[in-house]
């Protein structure tokens, strides 16, 4: 890769993680969606 290529490649990650951990926050306000979640991990056990 060249010199100017790889700042851009981190950024582009940088913006998808942020993107990302801001999608996962987000479903995390939704309380129904939490008390699913919990009541199917516990499900495995």
């Amino acid at each position: 890769m060249t010199a100017t290529r790889r700042p851009l490649l981190r950024g582009a990650l940088w913006a998808l993680a942020i993107v990302a951990l801001g999608a996962v926050f987000a479903l995390y306000l939704r309380p129904d969606l939490v008390f699913s979640l919990a009541t199917q991990i516990w499900a495995c056990f």
